[in-house]
Formats: structure tokens, sequence, C-alpha cells
């Protein structure tokens, strides 16, 4: 058996007695085996596996304990993988981000121990949201206002990965901080592209930020050029970091995670109280990935309209103007904080109703129910395809989808005939296109569009 203890580094280097007692209480009280899957998430830090069997089950005697000490705790780890050592030696990075992931799994999530649907001010839900990006040192008075937030798929092939790193190194070039889903993919790809172009320019404050959460991270381990890892509690929390923390958002070719994360920023900015908000929002490939966004273009405007399709630029195969463009919208981003007084690191103004912040369960009854007709407000439906989208990802990655869908088959999805045909069109061409598992793997469907 191999043992090894890691002392903590980053906030929870020094915690008290108290603090000691309650990251004890919250691994005894049900939160260990998450816990554990994270670390071994983690542990994997670099490996693109998005099937979380093949991930676990080489490390079934794996065991994470915590160790006391009078200045806080030790992880002791038992078994772990190979994978994570160099030379006998724990890679650093790796170190840290098992401290990120106790931070967030058993620190925060002893201090907000309760179920957050039962919660009615959704404000409450985004200070839960504020307090784990400070307390993970996410938002510090003094670093750079330059945040851009990518999205995009952990599926793309390798044409579409190239771009991302183009696009990355552009925006890298210009002195912008990454911030994605910490993925494979292109959640890697324009973190290793800005690292670059930060050594070029001699940046040193370069920053390479990665939001998962703990049914997301066990499907997609954190890539090894992630320096800032956030675990939040579930996905609409994951959601609503990114859109606080961002100065921009670019979004790379992807699937239905994709979309799921476009119609959540398009439902939010779709209400009137966000109409002077400024959230620079571009959709960008190579030419080979053109049908993709002229496809998902069309869904949108066909659902939610033209005041939805104004929202975001397209740009197709051209990196620099991206970056310059991003660039350039920051000075609009800046005034309009200087002139609202909102703070420069995390968008308190934009209204977020709890429609977005509710979390939601895929089941085969949530899924069945969901409101999906085209008579209701252009906000409300954003929301409900949103959660379509976000069930969908459920049983394609995350282990609890995965196993409703082997047990009682696919989702099913009810609705309007027209949207529902729209929806079917749009998810057939990401099958077609490969986008629903990494290239490659088979894919079986695990929804069913109800177009009758």
């Amino acid at each position: 058996m191999q043992s090894i203890q890691l002392n903590p580094v980053g906030p929870l280097s020094q915690l008290s007695q108290f603090e000691v007692d309650r990251l004890k209480q919250s691994v005894n009280g049900g939160l260990y085996k998450l816990f554990r899957n994270c670390c071994l998430a983690v542990l994997n830090s670099g490996v693109e596996e998005d099937d979380y069997e093949n991930l676990f089950s080489p490390y079934e005697d794996f065991e994470v304990n915590l160790i006391r000490r009078e200045r806080g705790v030790k992880i002791e780890l038992i078994n772990p993988p190979a994978v994570a050592f160099v030379d006998g030696e724990l890679i650093r990075g790796v170190h840290e981000h098992l401290f990120a992931v106790l931070r967030d799994i058993l620190h925060m999530g002893g201090k907000y121990r309760f179920d957050t649907s039962d919660v009615p001010e959704s404000r409450y839900l985004t200070d839960i949201v504020f307090d784990m990006l400070r307390h993970a040192e996410a938002i510090t008075v003094g670093s750079d206002p330059n945040m851009v937030v990518c999205w995009g798929g952990h599926s793309i092939g390798e044409i579409e990965y190239k771009y991302t790193k183009k696009v990355g190194y552009q925006l890298g070039l210009r002195e912008m901080n990454i911030c994605t889903g910490c993925g494979p993919g292109a959640m890697k790809g324009p973190m290793k592209g800005a690292a670059i172009g930060h050594a070029k320019q001699r940046y040193s404050r370069g920053r390479y930020l990665g939001i998962s959460e703990p049914s997301i991270i066990a499907a997609e381990p954190p890539n090894a050029i992630v320096n800032e890892l956030l675990i939040m509690p579930d996905i609409e929390k994951r959601l609503e970091a990114f859109v606080r923390i961002a100065h921009s958002i670019v979004i790379f070719p992807g699937g239905v995670g994709t979309a799921e994360e476009l119609l959540y920023l398009l439902g939010v900015m779709l209400d009137e109280t966000n109409h002077q908000q400024v959230v620079p929002l571009v959709l960008t490939g190579p030419a080979h990935s053109k049908a993709y966004f002229e496809a998902l273009d069309q869904f949108i405007g066909a659902t939610l309209g033209p005041e939805a399709q104004s929202l975001y630029e397209i740009i197709v195969d051209d990196a620099v103007k991206v970056a310059q463009t991003i660039r350039r919208k920051q000075e609009a981003v800046h005034a309009h904080r200087r002139q609202t007084g909102d703070s420069y690191l995390f968008n308190w103004s934009l209204k977020i109703e709890s429609d977005f912040q509710q979390p939601f369960e895929p089941t085969h009854q949530s899924m069945e129910d969901l409101n999906l007709h085209l008579d209701q407000p252009k906000a409300k439906l954003a929301s409900n395809l949103r959660r379509a989208f976000s069930g969908i990802v459920a049983g394609n990655v995350k282990a609890e989808g995965i196993k409703q869908i082997r047990e009682n088959g696919p989702f099913k999805i009810n609705g309007d005939p027209t949207l529902m045909a729209l929806l079917d069109e749009l998810l057939e061409s990401f099958v077609s296109q490969q986008r629903m598992k990494l290239p490659g793997s088979h894919y079986s469907p695990c929804y069913e569009v109800i177009k009758s």
C-alpha cells in the first residue's frame, strides 16, 4: 500500500480547531464519497477520459483521509494514481488542486450545509457564489479586470482544438486572462495558447481559472494548464460564477453543454433589467465550424428571436479579430462598471432570476415535465431549453444521469411540435459532427425528442 501525506497550501494553511472539527464532521457525515471522487479526478489531471467508470475503476483501492494537526489538517492519500507523480514526487499543481477540493467540498460545503433550493432570496444565492469565489482568492482587490471566460466542447476535433489555442494565444498577447470549465478540448486550448502569449509578453500575472462542479469534474478532470481550481456546488452556481466573474465571453464549437451555457447567458441577458449590461460575447471557430454556428444561430433566431441574436457576434476563422474585438470592448465594460459603481471583479448589478439559480435535477419525470412551448416569455423559454440541454449533459457524462438512462431508457423530451422539430434538428447535427462524446467514441442518444 502506498501512502503519502500532504501539508496544507492556500487559504487552508491556517485553520482554527473549530474549522478542523467541521471538516472532520463533513467527511464523516456523508461527503466522503464526493470528496474522494473529486480528489481522484484531480489526481488524474490531464487525462482525457469522459467516461467516469473508465476513470475510476482502476482505483477502487484509492482512499483519502484527513489528519488533524494543531494548525490545520493534512491530506493523506492511499494508493493514488501514478500519473499524478514525477519521479516519486506529487506534481505541485495537483497538490494545490487537492486542497482546492478540500476547501470547496468540505470547508465551504460545511459552511453552506442546507438545500439551497429552499432559499427564496435570489440575492442570497449570489452571495454564496461571491463568497466561494472570494474564499478561493479568485477575486482579489488589485487583480487585473481582464478575465475572458471561454466555453466550448470537450469533444472537439484537432482542427477546432488548434484554433482555440490560436485565439488563446492572441488573447494572451493582449494580456487577457482565461477562465474555462477546466476540462479538455475547448477548455484546455485557450489556456494553453494564452500561456504562450503571456510568456512572450513577460506577463507574470497569468491566470488560468477552471470552474467545475462535483458531477462534471469526474468526467472532465482539470487540464494540465489550470493554475486555479474552483468547484461550485452545482451547475447553476457554476454558470452564475462564470457570468459574474467574466469581463467578456468567447464561445467555441461544442455540443449540448456549450448550448446550455449559451442559453443560460442569453436567457439572463433577455431580462429587461439587464438591457444596459455590457457583456461582450463572441462565437468563434475555424472555417471548418461555420456550419455549426449557422445551425446554432438559426435555432436561436427561430426560438428566442432577433433580440437574442443581437447579443452576440459570430467571427469565423480569424483569431486576431476575436482578440482585438474582446480587447476593444473591455473599455466599454470598464466604463459601464465605473458609471454604475459596480465591482470591476464581480458583476453584482447583473440580474439573475431564480429560474436560472435553482438547481435542476434531471430525471425522467422532470425532463418530461419541462415547459417547451413557444408561447412564453423568451427568457423563460431560454431557461427551460437550458434545462433540457442540462438533462442531456447529465445523461451523456454524469454518473447519476448515466445510471438513470441505463435503468430506465432515454429521457423523453415533449413540447411544441415546431420547437421539437427545431430541437431535434440541432441535436442531430451535434451527433453527426461527433460533438456528444470524445472523437472516435460511439454515441447512443440518452434522449428521445417526441415530435408528434
